[in-house]
């Protein structure tokens, strides 16, 4: 009978144990998932969105080459859609903005010997021709003389998704930055690099044989 007794009031603390280390478990569990979610919620606390010229152009400015963003232009459409010069600047760069009417954020940032092709691009689809038409165009304009993409010029990219920005900063929420190095009438044969990338974060050749032969170099995006 004692031996029962004492069997009974085991099994009764095992039970109590099992369900007290349960609950901790359980309680660790939610504490983990509402650190996380106050985590996330917090990460972009500090962001506000882009919605003013003055926003436009500092986050414009996070395509360019820290040492070189003081003294660049920059263009682009402002927040009333008129595509105008946001900024004046005498360096090597120009800066494009953001379109604040298109989703997402693309700003790039590319060398001034490149404005009268980038230039043209801009002008030509103001005119309606489709991207077919104005690589047709550019490419026979460069075939002639008319237009000219200097050899090893340079296009920084800084895009993402959301269009958000720290204003201390001027980071836009995990964007990140491509490099464009154009190469025209570059192929794989004369770069030896591959026509398609052949792993992560590694450069090949895009359009070549064309005017617009240049090489992409993507790095693997680290908020992912």
């Amino acid at each position: 009978m004692h031996r029962l007794i004492k069997i009974c009031m085991l099994a009764g603390i095992l039970a109590s144990c099992n369900t007290s280390d349960k609950t901790k478990i359980e309680d660790a569990e939610s504490s983990n998932e509402t650190l996380v979610e106050s985590v996330a919620e917090k990460t972009y606390d500090s962001y506000k969105d882009i919605a003013s010229d003055e926003a436009l152009i500092a986050t414009a400015l996070m395509a360019v080459p820290k040492e070189s963003r003081a003294n660049c232009k920059v263009i682009g459409f402002n927040m009333a859609g008129d595509f105008v010069t946001l900024r004046e600047g005498d360096n090597q760069f120009i800066v494009l903005a953001d379109d604040p009417k298109k989703d997402g954020f693309n700003a790039a940032c590319y060398h001034k010997d490149l404005e009268p092709f980038m230039a043209r691009g801009r002008a030509l689809r103001k005119e309606g021709k489709s991207a077919r038409e104005v690589f047709a165009i550019r490419e026979a304009e460069m075939k002639s003389g008319e237009l000219q993409i200097p050899t090893g010029a340079t296009l920084h990219i800084y895009y993402g998704d959301k269009t958000i920005y720290n204003p201390e900063t001027s980071e836009v929420a995990d964007a990140i930055l491509r490099y464009v190095v154009y190469m025209p009438w570059a192929t794989a044969e004369s770069t030896g690099l591959p026509e398609v990338p052949i792993a992560a974060n590694h450069p090949w050749i895009m359009n070549p044989g064309t005017h617009r032969a240049h090489i992409m170099i993507s790095p693997i995006n680290e908020n992912n």
